[in-house]
């Protein structure tokens, strides 16, 4: 397998297709990203280029390479046979809709070579959705970032029953290889495992606002003053094994009645999209606490957090 051609193709000028140039061009590959129109692709230089000097004058640029190396590593085209050529990788970042997933891997499968493994950021569709039926089914694969990838090192793997195990240990590899932490599910299952937590997280948040337990600021505070602090050093089995005298067994032997009996009352899954009065009332409060107009300012800071709590991780590791 040839990773001397160091060729990365995304196919997205977005903000995700951009996050993920940034990445591999920092590592030091050279990135190709597509898109159908010349407009959207001058944007994205631009957009690139101011995002990389930001991050550069902030000290929060990844890799060893200064900005305009990194920027000079970014190519783009409108051609996907352009794009496929001698790529290692593709990571495909378009819009969560099934039809347009499956016509453009209809047409990359006629135009991949054999060594090539394509990686989707969909967070919405199992691989199987988009690849069944294709020559190159064995080399397609979900790998789905959380959002901002340059300061969220998660990297979900998700194979079809298809993907060959080479696959998956080849996008493994390179998500280590720019500085990111993959997971792999052994087999595709809806909402991967990060929506899987993160859903049942926001049904029972959902359920205590709903039933005027908690206001939305409390309710929010339960994670980013409490479980949170934990989670960023701990998964939650560890914390379990951390909190019992004799470990994990001892914890649900300890425990593990009273979460089956707390569990037992959780009631239905709230219909969120369906229960307005609720949606209305979380909304009022949410945008009591930021309105929409300082959204941006409040993700900027989000970013800047992550990323001192990056360097924060790393002394731990």
């Amino acid at each position: 397998f040839k990773m001397s051609s160091r060729k990365v193709g995304i196919v997205g000028s977005g903000l995700i297709g951009r996050a993920w140039a940034m990445l591999f061009a920092a590592a030091g590959y050279r990135v190709q990203l597509y898109d159908i129109l010349e407009s959207q692709l001058s944007t994205a230089l631009q957009e690139l280029d101011k995002d990389l000097h930001s991050l550069e004058e902030k000290g929060s640029l990844r890799g060893q390479l200064r900005a305009a190396e990194q920027f000079a590593l970014i190519e783009v085209t409108t051609k996907l046979e352009e794009l496929t050529r001698e790529a290692l990788y593709i990571q495909e970042c378009v819009p969560e809709v099934l039809q347009l997933k499956r016509s453009l891997y209809t047409k990359l499968d006629e135009l991949l070579g054999e060594d090539t493994v394509v990686g989707s950021s969909t967070s919405t569709f199992m691989p199987s959705l988009y690849s069944e039926g294709l020559k190159r089914k064995q080399q397609m694969l979900v790998a789905h970032p959380l959002n901002p990838p340059y300061f969220i090192p998660l990297v979900e793997i998700v194979p079809a029953p298809w993907t060959s195990l080479e696959a998956v240990e080849r996008a493994h590899s390179l998500m280590l290889s720019v500085g990111q932490r993959p997971v792999t599910l052994k087999r595709e299952i809806q909402g991967f495992a990060t929506n899987r937590i993160q859903y049942a997280i926001l049904n029972e948040v959902w359920r205590l606002v709903a039933s005027g337990i908690l206001s939305v600021a409390d309710v929010d505070r339960v994670l980013s003053q409490g479980l949170g602090l934990r989670y960023a050093l701990l998964g939650s089995l560890e914390t379990a094994h951390l909190n019992a005298p004799g470990g994990v067994a001892d914890y649900f032997q300890r425990f593990g009645g009273e979460i089956s009996a707390v569990s037992a009352t959780y009631g239905a899954t709230p219909d969120t999209q369906g229960d307005k009065v609720t949606l209305e009332e979380i909304a009022r409060q949410c945008e009591e606490l930021v309105p929409l107009e300082a959204l941006e300012a409040r993700r900027a800071t989000r970013d800047e957090f992550l990323t001192q709590l990056a360097k924060l991780k790393k002394q731990f590791e």
